[in-house]
């Protein structure tokens, strides 16, 4: 991965995008990442992926729920409870 101080990617914006519509480039200020900065297609396909595993995992989440016998009005019973 290439990487680029935030005063190069400034300085040199037109080659940085070149670059980043090949690969990541790393962002660094003051010896630190401070950003990577991806195409727009990989950029999509890392939104869907993760959520697509945020929906997988709330779905196991909830068929947890519904198989310790959580049902709507038991939520609604417990979110109700003000002890």
């Amino acid at each position: 991965m290439q990487t680029y101080t935030a005063n190069e990617a400034k300085t040199h914006f037109g080659q940085f995008l070149d670059r980043v519509q090949r690969e990541p480039v790393q962002v660094m200020r003051h010896d630190r990442v401070v950003g990577v900065m991806v195409n727009a297609h990989d950029y999509e396909a890392m939104r869907v992926f993760y959520a697509n595993r945020l929906q997988h995992t709330l779905d196991e989440a909830a068929g947890a729920a519904q198989r310790a016998g959580l049902t709507p009005a038991a939520l609604d019973a417990l979110l109700a409870d003000e002890s």
